[in-house]
Order: structure tokens, then C-alpha cells, then sequence
């Protein structure tokens, strides 16, 4: 019954969208209210009392009245219809009327006013039936529409009725015009269209009405199949010339093809077959249709009339029993449920467009907060090598005033040793050559301690870099696994994506140049380690030559300064907090792990 409801709303939603509006925009109240005429006149379209009437359905004006009374309540509005029309209308229709009288009653109240007022190459009977087609192929949504698969479904078995030859390429010219504007056809625009003749070229207007009224008996009136036969009488045992409509579960046979005069009924069902019979009693391409309570015996034309038609009322048994559709509506599902998997697919694909922009500029993103943390990072390291200038300034004047210092002391000891004997102008002589040696030694350390600076600094900057390189190796494997992921695509989708494909190669490109950047970042840093190294071994030699000199003069040194008589070094905050031996050992430790490292 859903079904059923769906299609008697199409013909009342054009029925009601035709009556005319108040000032307030709302449906008169005459109009939807029963008057006491059985049939009312057209021009004034009492929809209610029309639709009970056609329909079957017993009219309750008491109802009526209640839902439509004059207050806030129960607006006289299309929202306010629609409810009375499913509640007291709809859900009490059984099925028991005419369809084509229901549809012509809708017709009459809304064709006057939508009507194409040129002329067509149609009849009104036939714009009726074009009208009626339309609501069956129409969309289930409102404002009603064809879409142009459809159009072009009705506009092929109207060709194929008329025996003319289907024009693909003029119709896929008048879709793709039709596309550029808008998703399909209203109710009347079909009817223009059809009564255009611009897809019925060289064809007369009967041959097209006949074409129509086909068409119209087999989607509208679901006759499979209709035609001139004869058949065997159960009492008197002639043969007469029937017109015989085959339906979804019934064939009728009538006196002719105006289906005037009424003969009788064959009632099928999923007992039912046909087969065929030998020719006998002069008559030739007989078949008989067995059913539980009575059997027919029918003469066809010829061979072929009489294959079609055991081949359509087979078919037709066959799909009783397998509880299926007319091929006309089950074709009709399957092509709405097809444009809806297509939707859906091409939803689903700008759901993944719209990610992979998104994903695209989150990358973006990512690239310009490295690229700022990379400038961050050199601003921290110009800072530190402009603390570090200034650090050694600073101790270059502390030394220089040391020295001035030492100078002076060793002008006051000079002046005081003058006085001395001759024989200690040699032991004066190597005072001053230790303190010459005492100088270099400290120069010496100072280099050391700036080597070690710098080769901590290197390292440093080596680890960062090798960490900003690791970072990128691993974003660039997870941008390649996508692109991996992407290629295996179906091959529609590889056309959809080619444009992002190309977005990330670019980014792809941007990230490898940026990798080779880093690569010769670390490269410099290695040199720049490397001559830090030779500074530190260079530093480390002139310390060991000098404390060598500084062990030979020990007793000298005991004498300016009495200190210990374990072997120390000295640095220029005291002596060092660990022996020769322990800064080989690290050293060798270093050069470990720089090995480990390249």
C-alpha cells in the first residue's frame, strides 16, 4: 500500500498545487471542502469530495469541518491538508477504484492552468496519458521532476512503439544542454517536449498517439501483451474472434479492441501453464491455458503470435510465482536504485576529495610550522654564537689584565732579586722562560676549551639535524604509503584524483629539496666537527708538549708556587677535575661514537 500511496499523492500534489491561493497564501476553504454535487465542476475543484468520491472512500464532512475550522488550530494551508488527506483520505483506500478515472479527475483540475497554450503535435487524450506516464517515472521527491535518464527510457519505447530508428547522439546533445540548467522535466515540460515532435521527426500524429497509448497500456495499465485471437467456447464449442489484454495476474477478452464489451476473464496465478497443442478441427497454432477450475483453448494467427504469446503468459505465471513485480516496474527499481548507488558513490568520492584537500593543507601546514621551528632554530644558534663571542671577550680581557697584573709582580720581584748575586741571573733567566711557557700553556688550555665548545655545539647541531632528517624520512614513507594506497585506486578514481596526485608530488618534491637541504646541513656540520676535532687533537698535543715542559721545570714552578706534587692538569679556573689518562679515555669515547654515527 505504500506503493500505492505514493503514486495518488504525484496526481494530488498537482491537483493541489493548481487550486488557488488566498491573499494569505493559503488554499481557499471552498475548495478543499465537499459540496453537494457528486461530480463537481471542474473550474471550481472541490478536491476533497472528488477524491472520496473516486477513490471509493466514504466521505466523513464531519471530519472535515473539525480539521478546517477557522482558528490557529487548524490552518486552511498545505501542511495543514496533507495530514487530512492521510488520516481520512488515503489510509482508507483499498484499491478498489479506477486509476485512470482518479488521474483524469487530478488532470482536469490542474491542466486548464499548466497547460502549453501553443500547439502540440498531441491531443489532449494523449497529454493526458504522457502526464500520467511522467508521474510514474517522476522522482519521489517534490516538486516533481524527470530525470533525464528517464526521459530518455520513455523517449526509446516510444521510438521503438513508433518503429523508428533511436537517435543517441541527438538525445545525449539535448541531455547535456538539459544538465547545464537544471536536474530534469516537470509534468509539463515532458509534455512540450514529447508534443514538440523534436524526437518524433517524419512521423504523423497518429503513428505517435498509437505509440503513446501503447506505452500508456503497458506502464500505466501493466498490459504485457493484447491482440486478435481466437478462442474455443466452453458450452457451445465454436471459435470466436476475441480481443484478448494480458495482465500482471488476469487476461481479459473482449468483443474488440475498444474494450467496450466485456466477454470474460482468464484469472492467473502460480497454478496456472500454458502449453502448446497440435492443429486440429481445421484450426492451426493452438494453445491451451490450464488453470484449477478451468482450462482455455485459444487459436493464434500464426507460428509466431501464438509463441509470443505462450512466451508471455509463461512469463507472467512464472513471475506470480516467484512473487516479483511487472518487468516495466522492477526495471524501473532497479534503475532508481542504480542512480542512487551512483549518488551515493559520487557523494562518497568529494567525501574523500573534500579529505584529501583537507589532508593536503594540514601538510601545508605542517611544512610551514617546520620551516619556522628550522628559522627559530637558527636565530637560537645566532644568539648562542653571539654569547659565545661575547664570552670570549670577556675572558680574553680578564687574561689581558692578568697578564698586566703578573707583569707588574714580576717587575717588584725583579727589583727585588737586583739585588742579588750574579749566580742567580741564570735561575732568573729560567724564571722568566717558565713564564713564558706558563703563558702558552694557558693560550694552550683556552684552546681546548674553545674546541671542546665548538665540538659540542656541532654535535648539537648534528643531533637536531639528524633528528629533523629522521622526522622527514618518516613523513615522506607515510606520504608514499598514501600514494602507494591512492595508485591502487580503481581507474575512475585515478582520473578524479589525478589533480591531488599532482598537488603531492609537488609537495612531494618540496619535502625531497628540503631533505637535500638537510643532508648538506649535516654534511657541513660533520666538516665543521671534523675541523673541531683536528683544533681539539691540535689543542691536546700543544698541552701534552707544554705539560712536558711544564714537568721538566717542576722544581721551578715549586718555587714561584708551591702546590702538589701529583701530576694535575691545569685549566684556566684551577686545576682540571680529571687526569691525562681519563681525557684519553673519553676521547677514544668520542670517537666512538662519531664512528657509530656516520
Amino acid at each position: 500500500m505504500v506503493g500505492l500511496k505514493e503514486e495518488l499523492l504525484k496526481s494530488i500534489w498537482h491537483a493541489f498545487t493548481a487550486l488557488d491561493l488566498d491573499r494569505s497564501g493559503k488554499v481557499s476553504k471552498s475548495q478543499l471542502k465537499a459540496s453537494g454535487a457528486a461530480r463537481p465542476d471542474p473550474a471550481r475543484g472541490v478536491l476533497s469530495h472528488n477524491l472520496c468520491t473516486v477513490l471509493n472512500v466514504p466521505h466523513d464532512p464531519v471530519a472535515l469541518e473539525e480539521h478546517f475550522r477557522d482558528d490557529d488550530e487548524g490552518p486552511v494551508s498545505n501542511q495543514g491538508y496533507m495530514p487530512y488527506l492521510n488520516k481520512f483520505i488515503l489510509e482508507k483506500v483499498q484499491g478498489n477504484f479506477d486509476k485512470v478515472e482518479f488521474n483524469r479527475m487530478c488532470w482536469t483540475l490542474c491542466a486548464k492552468k499548466n497547460l502549453s497554450k501553443s500547439a502540440l503535435l498531441i491531443s489532449d487524450e494523449d497529454a493526458f496519458k504522457v502526464w500520467v506516464i511522467f508521474n510514474f517515472l517522476s522522482e519521489d521527491k517534490y516538486p516533481l521532476i524527470i530525470v533525464p535518464e528517464e526521459i530518455e527510457y520513455l523517449l526509446k519505447k516510444l521510438t521503438e512503439a513508433m518503429g523508428a530508428g533511436w537517435q543517441q547522439e541527438q538525445f545525449d546533445h539535448y541531455k547535456i544542454a538539459l544538465n547545464t540548467s537544471r536536474e530534469g522535466l516537470s509534468a509539463w515540460e515532458l509534455i512540450d517536449l514529447i508534443g514538440s515532435g523534436q524526437f518524433s521527426k517524419g512521423m504523423d500524429r497518429q503513428t505517435v498517439s498509437m505509440a503513446i497509448n501503447e506505452v500508456f497500456n503497458e506502464l500505466i495499465l501493466d498490459v504485457l501483451k493484447q491482440g486478435y485471437m481466437l478462442k474455443k467456447g466452453h458450452k457451445r464449442k465454436n471459435w470466436t474472434e476475441r480481443w484478448f489484454v494480458l495482465k500482471p495476474n488476469i487476461i481479459s477478452y473482449y468483443v474488440s479492441e475498444d474494450l467496450k464489451d466485456k466477454k470474460g476473464d482468464i484469472i492467473l496465478d502460480g497454478n496456472c501453464c500454458v502449453e502448446a497443442l497440435p492443429d486440429k478441427d481445421g484450426k492451426k497454432c493452438l494453445f491451451l491455458i490450464k488453470c484449477l477450475d478451468k482450462s482455455f483453448e485459444i487459436s493464434a494467427s500464426d507460428k509466431k503470435k501464438k509463441q509470443e504469446w505462450i512466451q508471455a503468459i509463461q512469463t507472467t505465471v512464472n513471475l506470480l510465482r516467484a512473487g516479483s513485480p511487472p518487468p516495466h516496474k522492477e526495471a524501473r527499481q532497479k534503475r532508481k536504485e542504480l542512480r542512487q548507488k551512483l549518488l551515493a558513490e559520487q557523494e562518497e568520492l568529494e567525501r574523500q576529495m573534500k579529505e584529501l584537500q583537507m589532508a593536503n593543507e594540514n601538510k601545508q601546514k605542517e611544512l610551514e610550522t617546520v620551516r619556522k621551528q628550522l628559522e627559530a632554530a637558527a636565530a637560537r644558534a645566532a644568539e648562542e654564537e653571539k654569547k659565545r663571542l661575547q664570552t670570549q671577550v670577556e675572558l680574553q680581557d680578564r687574561f689581558s689584565l692578568e697578564l698586566e697584573r703578573e707583569k707588574l709582580v714580576r717587575q717588584k720581584m725583579e727589583e727585588q732579586v737586583a739585588q742579588k748575586s750574579s749566580e742567580l741571573e741564570q735561575y732568573l733567566q729560567r724564571v722568566r722562560e717558565l713564564e713564558e711557557m706558563y703563558k702558552q700553556l694557558q693560550e694552550a688550555l683556552e684552546d681546548e676549551k674553545q674546541a671542546r665548545q665548538d665540538e659540542e655545539t656541532v654535535r648539537k647541531l648534528q643531533a637536531r639535524l639528524l633528528e629533523e632528517e629522521s622526522a622527514k624520512r618518516a613523513e615522506l614513507e607515510k606520504w608514499h604509503l598514501q600514494q602507494q594506497q591512492t595508485i591502487q585506486m580503481t581507474e575512475a578514481e585515478k582520473q578524479e584524483l589525478e589533480n591531488q596526485r599532482m598537488i603531492k608530488e609537488q609537495a612531494l618534491q618540496v619535502a625531497m629539496q628540503q631533505l637535500e637541504q638537510l643532508e648538506l646541513e649535516r654534511k657541513e656540520a660533520l666538516e665543521q666537527y671534523e675541523e673541531v676535532k683536528k683544533k681539539l687533537e691540535m689543542a691536546a698535543n700543544n698541552t701534552k708538549s707544554w705539560k712536558d715542559k711544564v714537568a721538566h721545570h717542576e722544581g721551578l714552578i715549586r718555587l714561584i708556587e708551591p702546590g702538589s706534587k701529583s701530576p694535575h692538569l691545569i685549566t684556566n679556573w684551577g686545576p682540571a677535575a680529571f687526569t691525562e689518562a681519563e681525557l684519553e679515555q673519553r676521547q677514544k669515547s668520542w670517537k666512538g661514537k662519531k664512528a657509530t654515527s656516520d
